[in-house]
């Protein structure tokens, strides 16, 4: 594509059959805001300052959202139809030569192959304007197509507009137009609100450029799917479930093993190596990245974290802003989060939860754990109920423990405080203070047994009665 192109992603709408605080290019599917995937999209095809939103409701919201990627914004204060968010943007791009392509930032399951095709239909022809269609079996709230008798786009006329025969077309209008940028600036100042709505209506092109002695021309989309705009709640959850039937298809051809891929929850920018398998029910969500040969159990979920090859997530786990590397094992039932890091072949067992901890290669806490704010060292063994006490009430502080340092269970480590390289602490210990290396510390009351105690207070009670 030699011509050059610019990009308006129309996103200034509330969209209040949303029925909804949050602008709709907001609200998510797949993982991510709709306007992300459009933004995403577009970028396939043009340059960051060559794509520009025109933002309204939320406008700061929705371009923190995506200013990220370079994009450009242009603010229309006052949303009066597709037409006026065109003129609002006429004093800043009508000096880009080539091409203008007009998307919608509710419309995430477009793709760049899509808008490739409507580029090269443009390109190949004389046309003034190629706009994408499609033929849905339902085009309830779309814009019709209407043609003449040799099939040539003779006008696009809105439902609120349009007749009962034209109602009856099943062909409607995507909204999706490329433009020859230099005929659309010259032209589309004519552009009126002589309809029901009072708007200023793009697809009143279609006439301008007739009068004007040129066309524009339809281009049939066979995938309908991906020209979907999102009005309701229910239309949001399609969306959201064609998105990520996409990525699990996409996984898989990969070369990963999704069982029941209708189960699972995997979001777009979730990346996972080959031979790798997700278990039913599983989600990956945010920016995971899972490497090559791992696995993910069922009904785990993994959010925002790093596993390097090999990893083992048994199921029903919970993994949040954290990264594991090489085999690393943790499940079932486990808890890992805010940035806990489990170094090569370290294991995590069943109820067990990690927060704001680095655990050392080969160490292990197989059982009824809470480790917080903790740097444990390689080899480390930490016994069944062991509790860091980081929290005391108002700051937290860290608990260290050396190589190799043997944790018995049901131990309490008051942080701060230090276990040496090779210590032991006894089962049942409270440590307060600093246990030096290839110690033993004991931090417990020494028992007493005293002799029928139980059988004397029974007869107590019973004389009682």
């Amino acid at each position: 594509m030699e011509t050059p192109i610019t990009v308006v992603i129309l996103a200034a709408g509330l969209g209040t059959r949303m029925k909804s605080k949050q602008a709709k290019v907001l609200h998510q599917a797949g993982g991510m805001p709709l306007i992300e995937h459009i933004v995403g999209t577009a970028l396939a095809l043009a340059p960051p300052e060559r794509i520009f939103l025109v933002v309204g409701h939320q406008a700061g919201e929705v371009q923190a959202a995506v200013a990220h990627h370079g994009v450009q914004f242009i603010v229309q204060a006052e949303q009066r139809g597709t037409g006026h968010a065109l003129l609002v943007c006429r004093e800043r791009l009508s000096g880009l030569p080539g091409h203008l392509l007009v998307l919608y930032g509710d419309c995430p399951l477009l793709t760049p192959g899509a808008l490739r095709q409507l580029v090269e239909a443009q390109e190949q022809g004389e046309a003034a304007a190629t706009v994408i269609t499609t033929v849905l079996e339902d085009p309830t709230g779309y814009g019709r197509i209407l043609r003449n008798e040799s099939g040539r786009l003779q006008a696009i006329v809105e439902q609120k507009d349009a007749t009962p025969e034209q109602l009856a077309e099943r062909e409607i209008n995507s909204g999706i137009y490329c433009f020859r940028a230099g005929l659309l600036w010259e032209q589309i100042g004519e552009i009126q609100p002589h309809n029901v709505a009072r708007e200023y209506y793009l697809t009143d092109m279609v006439d301008i450029f007739h009068r004007a002695g040129h066309f524009m021309q339809p281009l049939v989309l066979a995938d309908s799917s991906e020209v979907l705009g999102i009005n309701t709640r229910a239309e949001l959850a399609l969306v959201d479930r064609i998105l990520r039937e996409r990525k699990a298809r996409q996984l898989m051809l990969d070369g990963v093993t999704i069982e029941k891929p209708e189960t699972v929850t995997i979001d777009a920018g979730v990346t996972v190596g080959m031979d790798s398998v997700i278990g039913p029910f599983a989600q990956l969500l945010g920016h995971t990245a899972i490497g090559e040969d791992c696995r993910v159990g069922a009904c785990s979920i993994v959010r925002d974290s790093r596993l390097a090859a090999g990893v083992q997530v048994a199921p029903f786990t919970m993994v949040d802003s954290s990264e594991l590397e090489t085999g690393v094992r943790v499940g079932p039932y486990a808890r890992l989060r805010m940035s806990a890091h489990l170094e090569a072949g370290a294991v995590v067992g069943n109820f067990v939860e990690v927060k704001k901890s680095r655990i050392g290669a080969k160490a292990k806490s197989q059982h009824l754990a809470y480790l917080g704010d903790a740097n444990i060292g390689k080899g480390v063994n930490v016994g069944a109920g062991t509790i860091t006490c980081n929290y005391d009430g108002e700051r937290k502080h860290p608990t260290i423990i050396g190589d190799g340092a043997f944790i018995g269970s049901n131990s309490t480590l008051v942080a701060p405080v230090e276990i040496g390289a090779g210590s032991y602490v006894a089962a049942g210990s409270v440590i307060t203070e600093n246990v030096p290396p290839d110690a033993l510390a004991l931090g417990r009351a020494r028992q007493v047994v005293k002799e029928e105690w139980a059988k004397k207070r029974k007869a107590a009670a019973e004389t009682r009665t």
